[in-house]
């Protein structure tokens, strides 16, 4: 038996639990600082009942309602409140899964009241955090995210053999979770209407998908370093930054191929003037996207090159590492991230420096007029 635990409206909802002025009142949060330029990403539950919702312009919301509530993202509020809420489940240790920024699922096999745990979830949710949760349980991941939306908001529902054909049939097909895209649409117009419909025609794919949970997962590096050796001293700021600008796109590559997030990212110079010269930054926001460590990279390095030192040997290395377990939040943020992947299977298909910055071509010719 699985447990699925869904936020109600998770990133308005926790606005309005910090802010009380926004409680009970038609509100969007935007991916960006201007109302008027920006995409909704989280609509609350007063806002939805107007047919605002994720996705829509700002200027579409405003039309539809010109006095609603407008508040930017702020990714580390909602990291923050979706890590808490994840060890708090964990104190009822059974097995379980982050399934995303606002939902978890538990196995819970051997309990022997399943309600009475949802009840109880719910309640602590919203005691510690002023923020409600609606929870599905059924006998597979499918089903009980399904369940999960039965009742929304701040409901619990339980799919079983009784209820099974019931539910089923009152459900549209595009409410089942891989069902709102192409696929649901090719499998409206053979007729399909409802879930129950599916069922018929396909009854193991709502037998199978039993869950994906892991005691221990998988063990990640301590740190994650590229370093290089110049033919000779160099004192061009420019040809340093651009050699420092390709060891950072090949550290960012294997962070992202490992699943990896980097808080800190370091600078190792070597050269006449300074000797050995190494500082680190560290920040709140991990990334493993190859231009932010090199911004990083950059902002240590000016500490020092006003000097003008020249420079025989680099090395960029990240630390403090994580693996990527939340997904990105705003539309910019998934649409770099979707640049990068495109880039590194390219780079993988074709051959390492297929496509890279035109910057780094500064440090081939480098190579080639030094030898």
């Amino acid at each position: 038996m699985i447990l699925h635990i869904d936020m109600d409206a998770f990133f308005a909802s926790i606005e309005q639990a910090i802010n009380p002025r926004l409680k009970g009142k038609p509100l969007i949060v935007g991916s960006r600082n201007n109302k008027l330029h920006t995409v909704v990403c989280a609509a609350s539950y007063e806002a939805k009942k107007l047919g605002i919702g994720s996705g829509m312009s700002s200027k579409e919301a405003l039309a539809i309602c010109p006095g609603i509530e407008f508040v930017p993202a702020e990714q580390s509020k909602y990291i923050w409140t979706s890590e808490q809420i994840l060890e708090m489940l964990k104190s009822y240790e059974f097995p379980l899964s982050y399934a995303s920024i606002d939902e978890f699922q538990m196995d819970i096999s051997q309990h022997p009241d399943p309600l009475g745990l949802a009840k109880d979830i719910q309640e602590k949710i919203y005691a510690n955090f002023h923020i409600t949760a609606s929870i599905g349980i059924a006998k597979n991941w499918l089903l009980s995210k399904l369940a999960s939306k039965v009742n929304k908001p701040r409901g619990i529902a339980l799919i079983n053999e009784a209820n099974f054909q019931e539910v089923l049939s009152a459900t549209p097909l595009k409410k089942l979770c891989g069902m709102a895209g192409k696929t649901g649409a090719i499998l409206t117009a053979q007729g399909l209407e409802t879930c129950w419909d599916l069922y018929l025609k396909m009854p193991a794919f709502f037998n199978d998908n039993p869950g994906n949970f892991q005691e221990s997962g998988p063990q990640k590096p301590k740190s994650i370093s590229h370093s290089y050796t110049l033919p000779k001293a160099l004192e061009t700021p420019r040809f340093i930054a651009a050699w420092i600008r390709l060891l950072s796109e090949m550290v960012g590559e294997r962070l992202r191929q490992q699943n990896l997030l980097a808080k800190t990212v370091h600078l190792w110079l070597n050269g006449p003037e300074i000797g050995n010269f190494t500082c680190q930054k560290a920040s709140e926001q991990a990334t493993n996207d190859s231009y932010e460590i090199y911004q990083r990279a950059l902002k240590i390095m000016a500490r020092i090159a006003q000097n003008r030192p020249r420079i025989r040997a680099v090395g960029v290395t990240a630390s403090q590492l994580t693996f990527q377990n939340s997904p990105l939040l705003l539309i910019e943020e998934k649409q770099r991230e979707g640049l990068l992947k495109a880039i590194d299977r390219i780079n993988r298909r074709f051959g390492d420096g297929s496509v890279y910055p035109a910057q780094i071509i500064l440090t081939r010719k480098f190579c080639f007029n030094s030898l």
